[in-house]
């Protein structure tokens, strides 16, 4: 198959790494500096190369600031019978995009980001297909993400965008919490180096995507819910009320189990 990849970051360079020794793959990216270690691939800056190279599919690996914007660039120089997909963390406004671009299309969500993720045991990672779309494009990705060994759920694209507000606006409101509070420590613990690590990572990603996902419509009952919680731990300290305190912790601890 004839793909063609828009994009030349993280997940641009990891479809390309995984696609390319069975189809035939080019990135197209506007900046020439980053196709520098593009390899196994034709190379694209141009979107005439595009309409030469006629792909079958298309995989929108921007960042989800530019999503729709990278779309309309490339489809006046698509096939007609060509699918488009996307693998976008935020959906908004997608679904109704696609809804009226005249193509087949397929989304799709690997929720194994490069920043935290080993991008060579993915067992334990997850993807989400949306079940609208086209029915070959799903095959595809199926296929695709079996042979990387990740669990595969199927979403529509209201189920996808409730599951994100919950799924990654709780954790990163946690994080933006510990981050906002945190001092300089000499010897830090070992928790205190983990949540570190995890907030250097959050933090690293673009600025647009942490806003959207925190702007989802659904995110504000999910951060109410850990204010919630905040003051009542923050009350059973004050009181040092030991019973509720093991019963607090009994309680948490069935949440994790």
């Amino acid at each position: 198959m004839k793909i063609l990849i828009l994009g030349a970051g993280k997940m641009g360079s990891f479809f390309t790494d995984v696609l390319s020794f069975e189809h035939e793959v080019a990135v197209f990216e506007t900046d020439p500096k980053r196709l520098r270690f593009m390899y196994n691939c034709y190379r694209f800056t141009k979107e005439e190369e595009i309409e030469a190279f006629r792909p079958e599919l298309v995989i929108n690996a921007v960042t989800v600031k530019y999503t729709l914007q990278a779309f309309n660039q490339v489809m006046p120089f698509l096939p007609k019978d060509c699918i488009i997909s996307d693998i976008a963390s935020v959906k908004t406004d997608l679904q109704a995009f696609y809804e009226q671009c005249g193509f087949r299309y397929v989304s799709t969500h690997p929720m194994f980001g490069p920043t935290f993720a080993n991008l060579d045991q993915l067992s334990s990672e997850n993807a989400i297909i949306i079940k609208e779309g086209d029915h070959l494009g799903k095959i595809f990705f199926k296929d695709l993400y079996q042979r990387l060994g990740l669990n595969i759920f199927e979403y529509t694209f209201e189920e996808h965008d409730e599951t994100m507000a919950y799924s990654l606006s709780i954790p990163f409101v946690s994080t933006f919490a510990f981050a906002a509070v945190m001092k300089h420590q000499d010897a830090p613990g070992t928790t205190f180096k983990r949540h570190m690590a995890i907030a250097k990572g959050v933090l690293s990603e673009d600025d647009y995507l942490l806003q959207e996902i925190l702007f989802n419509p659904r995110t504000p009952a999910h951060v109410e819910g850990i204010r919630t919680e905040l003051n009542e731990l923050l009350d059973i300290i004050s009181k040092k009320d030991a019973g509720r305190m093991r019963a607090y912790l009994e309680k948490i601890r069935g949440h994790i189990k």
